[in-house]
């Protein structure tokens, strides 16, 4: 289809349009039949924008202690630069469908790809703590806009038949941006600290900007859809669901127990969202259905999403914190991230080329299995353990983080194309929200067992360490001996080997700790996929039993039948 019929009036264009052509609902573009040259610019531009939107997040995510000593932060304040960006970015969604259906994906395409340029252009310009801190919130807002840009992008790359791997494709790309971000930014931080890193995100973020403009998207339709009490709603769900985030992300650092604003901040999330619901629960035109989201369906499907996004915590909280408990730094690390990209995108490029729409619980207990699978191997981790150890179970891990996205978000759809399109804001909504959330309560899970089980250890090590044991006495003459040429008092050599051997308790307490997360994280994940492998063949038994049935019952109807003549 040209672009030439895309300045007609809709009316006028859509009857232009083959059936296949059209647009599921208003505001998504339409996908006529492109050249093949014009669906690689489509992918190209799709690829980029959906990437940009999310690097800049998983730059911070995985370099914040760096951020931390650039900024001269407390570890308290440095948490909030990640947290805030998720309390934005899980909130958007909320409105950002019904905006593109009542004012046009062009609009949307340059406020939110404007947005982001701005946001890139602001960190060259900030350099305090509370700038940067109100640019990563705007840049959560404008991410979710990129986020679903790219989406569009992707889909208008693939013909008709093979349109829902690109969607597949789209959203997995959202979870290449930590691996990316940890291959990148060593180089750049050396070549001029956090500012290299921005002029290279607004590089990227301008060029893609210009592919955008060269590369339009086909025309959408376009209707009024905004209500007054989708804004009431959404002034109650957006600071309900950043309390909570602020909770999951904070609760670890500042601890559950000793902060008295983290029971405030939750007693806020839970009034809030409760408001919420009830308003959505009364409207005749929800904007979220809460009675087609708590249905059984909906309910496992988000159950599994959630457990996913919690027990992928293993790969992005815990094993990067072992290899940091058993010292080593982000070029060290440049080989496992390598590994782990490269397992996504097979991940990501296996979940869409076989999906299959009547088993999408199939993949999900797969990918549920590898990570137990992972998780058990490093579970067996030691002070020695270094990431060439660590290649087969992480790779196992990152793959199944990438083939479970697709599968879990095409349940959904399918449910919203059955039960009625009205339906899928609303499902978008609580799918942003549970991967966010969801990975903000996985770090918060890990983190805290990990505090928790290594002063457990630490306790039962320091148990065992007395002064009348031989092997201490001997341990402490060899680490204070490092020492011996430079101090003389007995007394304070004696103390630098106590010190000494005291971190080296709390380093193998912590190793023991981050082994405890993994197996938890693996005996989860296992019974996750116990579950939902349950939940993927109740339907096969209950037909089975049903056949059976009805096979013992067609003899009886025989004989009947034969008595009577």
């Amino acid at each position: 289809m040209a672009p030439n019929n895309w300045h007609l009036p809709w009316e006028q264009y859509v009857e232009t349009l083959k059936p296949h052509e059209r647009p599921m609902m208003p505001g998504s573009p339409a996908t006529p039949d492109h050249s093949w040259p014009t669906r690689i610019m489509y992918a190209v531009t799709g690829l980029m924008v959906a990437t940009v939107g999310s690097l800049g997040n998983g730059a911070i995510t995985a370099n914040v202690q760096n951020l931390q000593g650039s900024l001269g932060i407390t570890v308290t304040e440095a948490a909030w630069l990640p947290v805030v960006f998720v309390m934005t970015n899980a909130c958007m969604n909320l409105i950002l469908v019904k905006f593109r259906m009542q004012y046009g994906l062009r609009l949307f395409t340059q406020i939110f790809l404007g947005a982001f340029v701005l946001v890139c252009a602001a960190h060259l310009f900030v350099d305090n703590y509370q700038s940067t801190l109100l640019v990563r919130a705007i840049a959560g807002m404008a991410g979710a806009g990129l986020s679903s840009l790219g989406f569009l992008y992707l889909i208008q790359a693939f013909p008709a038949a093979h349109r829902l791997k690109g969607l597949i494709i789209g959203i997995g790309l959202t979870s290449f941006a930590v691996p990316i971000a940890r291959l990148i930014m060593p180089g750049l931080l050396q070549l001029g600290d956090w500012r290299a890193f921005y002029l290279y995100e607004l590089g990227m973020c301008l060029i893609a900007w210009g592919a955008v403009q060269v590369v339009k998207l086909p025309p959408s339709e376009k209707m009024r859809v905004f209500d007054r009490l989708d804004f009431v709603t959404f002034a109650l769900f957006a600071p309900g669901v950043a309390l909570l985030c602020a909770v999951l992300g904070l609760g670890r650092i500042v601890w559950w127990t000793e902060a008295p604003w983290l029971g405030w901040a939750m007693i806020g999330a839970i009034v809030l969202l409760t408001a919420a619901f009830v308003v959505e629960y009364n409207r005749a035109n929800p904007l979220i259905n809460i009675r087609w989201l708590t249905g059984a369906d909906m309910l496992r499907l988000f159950g599994a999403i959630l457990l996913i996004r919690m027990v992928l915590s293993e790969q992005t909280s815990g094993a990067v914190g072992f290899l940091t408990v058993v010292g080593l730094g982000p070029d060290q690390l440049m080989g496992l991230f390598g590994v782990i990209l490269a397992a996504m995108v097979a991940g990501t490029a296996v979940s869409a080329f076989t999906l299959n729409m009547e088993k999408l619980n199939k993949p999900i207990a797969i990918a549920l299995g590898l990570i137990a699978i992972g998780a058990f191997m490093d579970s067996h981790s030691t002070l020695l353990t270094r990431p060439a150890q660590l290649y087969v179970s992480q790779a196992l891990i990152a793959f199944a983080s990438a083939m479970f996205i697709g599968p879990a978000l095409m349940q959904g759809v399918v449910k919203v194309l059955t039960q009625g399109k009205q339906n899928l804001i609303s499902f978008i909504v609580m799918f942003s929200v549970l991967q966010n959330v969801g990975g903000l309560a996985g770090s918060a899970l890990t983190g805290s067992l990990q505090i928790i089980r290594e002063k457990f250890h630490s306790n039962q090590l320091a148990a065992d360490i007395t002064s009348m044991d031989p092997q201490v006495v001997l341990r402490l003459r060899q680490l204070s001996g490092a020492y011996s040429s430079t101090i003389t008092d007995p007394a304070l050599l004696n103390a630098e080997g106590a010190a000494l051997l005291g971190r080296q308790v709390t380093q193998q307490a912590n190793v023991l700790a981050y082994n405890d997360v993994f197996l938890i994280i693996s005996m989860l994940a296992a019974i996750g996929c116990v579950w939902v492998t349950i939940t993927h063949l109740r339907p096969r038994w209950k037909a089975k039993r049903d056949a059976q049935r009805a096979a013992q019952q067609a003899p009886d109807s025989s004989a009947v039948a034969s008595a009577v003549d």
